[in-house]
């Protein structure tokens, strides 16, 4: 969202109504007043209420049928949700828990690939409201420095090698193993702690597994980790040391077999493209 909004908006926001008078009002009702089952193709109420509350914001795409009684907007590169009625506004991380995905992070990389996912929803620092610049990071990065622990192997032997930085709560790296599936990769994947104490564990316990490749797998499935004897786990502050000396502080980060580096969800087309020396 922008501030060129005006410096008294975001604080007479909930106010809003009071603000615009009737025609804001009527729509508000109007919405309201619509019943549940239709409200997901009547947008047009909820993007004429927003017209008349946010006059300065450029409107895009809003969903209504997803989100219970939540209105996803798109804005240039910010969502936000607002109430069916468009009085209400939130900025924020939408969490589905029945399926543990993060709808909000889904969406902004949807809408921006090249976004990293940490962060990526409500952080601006500019007066313009743009996405704040990511910090400078290596486009190519010297694997040998990586020890051989800390890294869980799966994938066809035979298959393309691709090294792969990532956290078990990160569910676009969750994705991105359905990808490297299709691909046939080769991957040697390091977790990451990105997600703080709960991904420790989880990495630790998928490292140490009798199989750690099913473990992986299960621990991106959300089936409970059966916790096995204690391993070397060294090879993991060696990821996360890794990770830090490049500046890599979101997942996932991909790395092909001569270190050049990519971030973020990418479809198997791209990684494709990218295993064979292109850009992705």
């Amino acid at each position: 969202m922008r501030r060129a909004e005006g410096p008294l908006f975001w604080a007479a926001l909930a106010g809003a109504s009071l603000l615009f008078g009737m025609g804001a009002g009527g729509i508000t009702n109007a919405v309201r007043a619509a019943p549940t089952a239709t409200v997901s193709i009547n947008t047009e109420l909820v993007r004429t209420a927003l017209k008349l509350r946010l006059p300065k914001t450029a409107i895009g795409a809003i969903d209504c049928g997803r989100f219970g009684g939540l209105c996803e907007v798109v804005a240039g590169a910010t969502l936000f949700y607002v109430d069916r009625g468009a009085r209400f506004l939130m900025i924020g991380r939408l969490y589905d828990m029945e399926t543990r995905s993060d709808l909000t992070a889904a969406r902004l990389l949807e809408l921006n690939p090249d976004l990293l996912v940490t962060g990526a929803a409500g952080k601006r620092d500019n007066a313009d409201d743009q996405p704040a610049p990511a910090p400078v990071k290596a486009a190519k990065v010297d694997l040998s420095v990586l020890p051989p622990g800390g890294a869980i192997h799966w994938g066809p032997v035979n298959g393309p090698r691709l090294i792969v930085l990532s956290d078990f709560a990160c569910s676009y790296c969750r994705h991105l193993s359905a990808e490297l599936v299709k691909l046939g990769a080769r991957i040697e994947e390091r977790p990451i702690s990105i997600f703080g104490a709960e991904s420790r564990r989880k990495a630790e316990a998928v490292l140490c597994a009798a199989d750690p490749a099913a473990a992986l797998h299960a621990a991106y499935d959300g089936r409970p980790l059966r916790i096995t004897a204690k391993c070397d786990v060294s090879g993991l502050d060696a990821n996360e040391a890794f990770a830090k000396q490049h500046g890599f502080s979101g997942t996932p980060v991909i790395i092909r077999a001569d270190g050049a580096v990519i971030e973020g969800f990418r479809p198997a087309d791209q990684l494709k493209a990218f295993i064979d020396g292109g850009r992705a």
